[in-house]
């Protein structure tokens, strides 16, 4: 069974209070944005969501550091005060007291240095999906010295089947190395089921997940991946971290992230990784870059030593590794 530990009890209802507040959000229809620099998308629910995980944090585990992903400079600006308002009010249906001062100082907490021991946040992972009513997730990770220990992900649209779910039941997933991985009901966490990857030996069988955004990945790359792998299948395109939940509850075999050609020099941003690659090593499955290698996340707030990155059921990742390199899907200058 699952130890409920300190950390695990914090992670899983922190976790809990900001997915099902972020899905009160999208009900709500609050569909305000702003642009980032990078031109992802923010909306309020990524704000409220890292300010009441954020207040969990300060509250339950003062002594601990954060990395996340959204910054307070935007929020404070003129332009943004609509959406600063409307953040707080949201916030305050879990923190009473909250005003905007205290929500910036929550979203400024998750500027920590990315070392040593370090809780890691994606508000809203998929906030693009988020705002087609598709999938996405809230995920917190704890790291220790480049290891992730401890990861959660809440996905208000996947049922504890790890299964899309029109009526938006929710599911709670938790890891915690060498403990498993499992599953719970997002509303009534109380029974806990262990999951497990896939035992797919069938490469024509495989199911791969891969991005919904075609700018976030390389279609042209993941087309001749499943050609070489002779994969009947078609890839199953998902939003979020919500695609680690269904490998690691035997929904899928392979998940792919490829570099768009149009963002060359892109590393990905450890909050996107570290809880669900958890969940799949736990489960039994296999997480590495491209290149075969662990993902490492001691290299501050990216995963600068790795190119791309690669899940499988373990049982399949040597031949889609080879699969990989035969496309050429490393550039020669990260070979």
């Amino acid at each position: 069974m699952l130890a409920l530990t300190r950390e695990v009890r914090f992670a899983l209802e922190a976790v809990r209070q900001a997915a099902l507040l972020v899905a009160q959000i999208e009900k709500e229809l609050v569909s305000t944005t702003l642009t980032k620099e990078d031109r992802s998308p923010v909306t309020v629910a990524d704000y409220a969501s890292q300010a009441v995980i954020t207040a969990a944090l300060q509250r339950t585990l003062p002594e601990e550091r954060l990395v996340a992903e959204e910054e307070s400079g935007l929020l404070r600006a003129p332009q943004s005060r609509e959406l600063l308002q409307l953040a707080t009010q949201y916030v305050c249906r879990i923190e009473p007291d909250a005003d905007e001062n205290s929500l910036c100082r929550w979203i400024e907490r998750g500027n920590a240095a990315a070392e040593g021991r370090f809780w890691t946040l994606d508000p809203l992972d998929g906030t693009k999906g988020f705002l087609r009513g598709d999938q996405y997730a809230v995920a917190l990770a704890l790291v220790e010295d480049g290891v992730v220990q401890l990861g959660v992900l809440g996905c208000p649209k996947l049922t504890p089947g790890a299964q899309p779910d029109a009526k938006e039941q929710g599911a709670l997933f938790v890891a915690r190395r060498g403990h498993g991985a499992w599953v719970t009901s997002l509303e009534r966490p109380e029974l806990f089921r262990r999951l497990r990857v896939s035992q797919q030996t069938d490469l024509r069988q495989a199911r791969l997940l891969r991005s919904f955004e075609s700018e976030h990945t390389d279609v042209e790359r993941i087309e001749a991946f499943v050609v070489s792998l002779g994969i009947e299948v078609p890839p199953q395109r998902m939003d979020s971290q919500a695609k680690y939940a269904l490998l690691a509850d035997g929904q899928g075999e392979f998940l792919l992230r490829l570099r768009s050609p149009s963002q060359p020099h892109y590393c990905e941003k450890i909050w996107d990784q570290a809880a669900g690659s958890l969940l799949v090593e736990e489960a039994g499955g296999k997480v590495t870059d491209l290149h075969g290698k662990e993902l490492d996340f001691s290299q501050g707030r990216t995963l600068s030593r790795n190119y791309g990155v690669l899940a499988s059921n373990g049982i399949l990742h040597a031949q889609a590794l080879a699969a990989l390199k035969a496309i050429g899907a490393i550039p020669e200058n990260e070979a």
